[in-house]
Order: structure tokens, then sequence, then C-alpha cells
């Protein structure tokens, strides 16, 4: 059992695979990394899982002032999702919302190019969806990614971690279907301060990662 650091993400991801066990080799599993530094972490996961890999690409829509808080989300495939009663609360106009949102769907659109390019966009009807990032501090972003699946209709969303605060996972025990970590420690401080290489990752790492696992043969047909 891990009880210090990851040596990197791809050691972290290999610790998340073996807590992820009961998941392997089941033909409607679809594994899904939040670029960029979830997608090291969720190519060892697909692999080892024998699961197909692609990226879910999600941009936060922060509140205009604190943008630690998410009030709705954007995310590959066309979703959109609005926290309304957040939007209500801090009284956040029309306006505000439209222009945070374009400038985020930029980013999207930027994002989805460069990692899926002519991919088709992602269909997870009827899937289960494990959503895979390098940790959780706030667990803001795991959360706008958590509606955003859960608006395309799969059957179960499971959120996996190598570290997570306990904060944010209890957040995500309340949208998510399961939730997976190696690590909750506490002190938590942040994400980065667990692993001992925590370089940031490359728009080029994740093509990569991305090209390498469309050349990986699975043994389970995927259901058509």
């Amino acid at each position: 059992m891990l009880t210090t650091r990851f040596r990197d993400r791809r050691e972290a991801g290999q610790h998340l695979a073996r807590a992820l066990s009961g998941y392997a080799r089941r033909p409607d599993v679809l594994v899904l990394g939040l670029p960029r530094g979830g997608v090291p972490v969720a190519s060892e996961v697909a692999s080892a899982l024998d699961a197909p890999l692609d990226v879910l690409v999600v941009r936060k829509l922060g509140v205009p002032g604190h943008d630690e808080l998410a009030m709705g989300a954007v995310a590959s495939g066309g979703i959109t999702v609005f926290n309304r009663d957040l939007i209500q609360h801090f009284g956040i106009s029309q306006a505000s919302i439209d222009r945070v949102t374009e400038l985020e769907l930029t980013e999207l659109a930027r994002r989805e190019q460069t990692y899926r390019g002519d991919a088709p966009p992602l269909d997870v009807t009827g899937r289960t969806v494990i959503l895979v990032d390098d940790g959780l501090a706030t667990g803001a972003t795991m959360s706008a990614a958590v509606a955003a699946i859960r608006a395309m209709h799969p059957v179960r969303i499971v959120v996996a971690v190598p570290v997570a605060s306990r904060d944010a996972m209890r957040l995500l025990r309340q949208t998510a279907d399961d939730c997976v970590s190696v690590l909750e420690p506490e002190p938590f401080h942040g994400v980065g301060l667990w692993y001992e290489d925590f370089a940031q990752t490359s728009d080029r790492e994740v093509q990569q990662l991305l090209a390498a696992s469309l050349q990986r043969p699975l043994a389970q047909a995927l259901p058509s």
C-alpha cells in the first residue's frame, strides 16, 4: 500500500488502476481523462482495465470575482450546464454569464481540436464512464465534469483520482455514482505535494497518449 508520495503521474495511474480492478475487462467501460494532467493517469488506468481511453475537455464557468466557484461548465459534445441556485444567490447577470461562457467555449474549442482533431463527438450513452484527474483539491472542476457527463446519459459515473482532499471527495460523492481515490491525506495542502514529479503535462504528451491508446487492441468488444 502506498503511504507516501507518487513518483509521477504514471505511477499514480498504476496505483489507481489497482483500486479500480472491479471495472476491468468490461465492454461498457470508458475511461475519460481530464486534460492535461489527468490524461497520463487515465492512460495507465485504461491500459490496466483493458478499456478505451478518450478525453473530456471541460471548462469550469467561474463566478466573476470568485473563480474557484463553478456557476456551470461547458464540455465536449456541446454540453452546457449551469448552477441556477448559485447564479441566483450571487445575482449574476446574463451578460456576465454570456461573457464567461463565450471565453470558455473558445478555449474548449481550441483544446478539442488539439486533442481530438476530427474524432467523432463523445458518445457515453449507456456506458460506465470513469472520469480521471491527477488529483482533487476543491473538486470544482470535477464536479463540473460530472454534471456535463450526466447530461450525456451514461449508466454510471465513477470519479477516480490518485489523491484528493476529504472535502472534495465528500462533494463528489453527492453527484457521482462511485468515487475512488488512493490517498486522502489530512492535512491536504495541495495536489502537487503528493507527487515527486508534478511537471506540467504538455499538449503534445496528451496527443501522444491518445494516439497510443488507439493502437492498443482491446480484448473486449465494445458495445454497438
